[in-house]
């Protein structure tokens, strides 16, 4: 066991835990967060994708050793339903959400991609969500989506 802390969307958590503990398993058991879901457990759908100090990052791999002292960004920290960040807006306009259980990768790798690359083509932008898995086949309007942010981000 070891005292690790991190910044979960803006708030700080410590906690003794195994270092090895998935960063998933905190911010579902010890954090209550509903935004990034086990999906596989293997790193390779991204259901349990989160932002570690603005990079994309699979959660359910990732040991709390790697992510002590950075910020975590989840799902639930980017607005709220009274002030929905442009992303989550653009999802909504768009009708990318269906079942909602992937969400978490589209957005925060989609939002971490364009923050980077805002003169990204449409092309670029759905490469970016390459490796991720939808059941619901949302794919393309995800990525109308993501266009829709884009066009935002650069206004």
């Amino acid at each position: 066991m070891a005292a690790i802390s991190i910044t979960v969307n803006g708030r700080a958590f410590s906690a003794d835990l195994d270092p090895e503990t998935p960063l998933l398993y905190v911010l579902m058991d010890d954090l209550q967060l509903n935004g990034p879901k086990f999906g596989c457990g293997l790193s390779q759908c991204g259901a349990c994708t989160v932002l570690v100090d603005d990079e994309p990052v699979r959660s359910c791999q990732t040991p709390m050793s790697d992510v002590a002292g950075r910020k975590i960004l989840t799902i639930e920290g980017l607005g709220t339903m009274a002030n929905l960040h442009p992303i989550q807006s653009a999802f909504i306009a768009e009708q990318a959400l269906q079942c909602g259980h992937c969400i978490s990768g589209p957005m925060l790798y989609g939002k971490a991609f364009i923050d980077q690359h805002p003169e990204a083509t449409r092309d670029e932008i759905a490469d970016a969500l390459e490796g991720l898995l939808c059941r619901c086949h949302a794919h393309v309007r995800m990525i109308k989506a993501l266009v829709r942010y884009q066009q935002g981000v650069k206004a």
